[in-house]
């Protein structure tokens, strides 16, 4: 009987090493993935929930360091320097600390990001940038705990920390312009269509040499005569440096084009175009 009852429980205890039961886990997993500007930015994190729990100031006391978040560290990339608070943070992935306070957080990015939360021994030297975010009360109670790439724009975005009735903002600014202009720089000894094209759309849309852009969109127009897209964009260009003429002649070439290319959008956009400078 004895052996039989030993037998017993090593086929119990064989089936409970083997076996693994699924269940929701109380802090789910996330991962964020956001372009800003050029610069490719990614957040791992756990989302712990409040459940009727008094958070910030209670169980997120204020003044000490949190993993922000749950379980593992919470992990941010960045494949760009980027720049916070005037000061520049390198290129890499890191790991989000923060100390919450009733007014503003600091929130600190840390170069060791293998820890299960809060490091067994804080090494100040890991450190690799602090900085102050923003705190306000939010009218709503946010029951997941989420970190979001918010106010996105070419040159920076926002990282929101949002949990219960509390949101912390710390924004952040990316190396779009210097990339665009070192790769316009770079392209531009032997450009194409394309290439012309794309540096003409960045200069006016960042509000910078029309003229130069002007030069730019007239090449790639000659280069590729039938892209109705282009000459849209020339017409826009055109209409800006206060040259009607031009600008109607280029809407028009761009209408007939893209009536060819049965491309309704462009049609709509340039005739609406057309009307606003009188000529339709």
């Amino acid at each position: 009987m004895k052996k039989v009852f030993l037998f017993m429980c090593a086929s119990i205890v064989a089936f409970s090493t083997s076996a693994q039961i699924e269940a929701p886990q109380p802090s789910p997993a996330a991962k964020v993935e956001q372009t800003v500007g050029l610069t490719n930015v990614t957040l791992e994190y756990s989302r712990p929930a409040v459940r009727e729990r008094d958070i910030f100031g209670g169980l997120v006391p204020y003044g000490e360091v949190w993993r922000t978040g749950a379980n593992a560290n919470t992990k941010i990339t960045f494949s760009d320097d980027v720049e916070i608070g005037g000061k520049t943070l390198a290129k890499g992935t890191y790991a989000i600390y923060t100390i919450p306070n009733k007014d503003s957080w600091e929130v600190m990015f840390y170069t060791d990001s293998s820890n299960w939360g809060n490091p067994q021994e804080w090494d100040e030297s890991k450190v690799a940038l602090k900085a102050t975010a923003k705190v306000e009360t939010i009218p709503f109670s946010m029951e997941s705990f989420g970190i979001f790439v918010n106010e996105l724009s070419n040159d920076g975005a926002v990282l929101d920390f949002v949990w219960a009735n509390t949101a912390a903002s710390l924004a952040f600014k990316v190396p779009t312009d210097a990339r665009t202009l070192a790769s316009i720089e770079k392209v531009m000894n032997g450009p194409g269509a394309g290439d012309y094209y794309s540096a003409a759309s960045f200069y006016i849309e960042s509000g910078k040499d029309l003229k130069q852009a002007h030069e730019w969109i007239k090449k790639a127009t000659s280069m590729q005569e039938d892209a109705f897209w282009m000459w849209r964009r020339r017409s826009l260009i055109e209409a800006e440096l206060g040259m009607k003429k031009e600008a109607i002649s280029s809407a028009q070439k761009s209408m007939q084009l893209a009536e060819k290319a049965k491309n309704a959008d462009y049609v709509k956009m340039n005739k609406a175009s057309l009307k606003e400078w009188g000529a339709m």
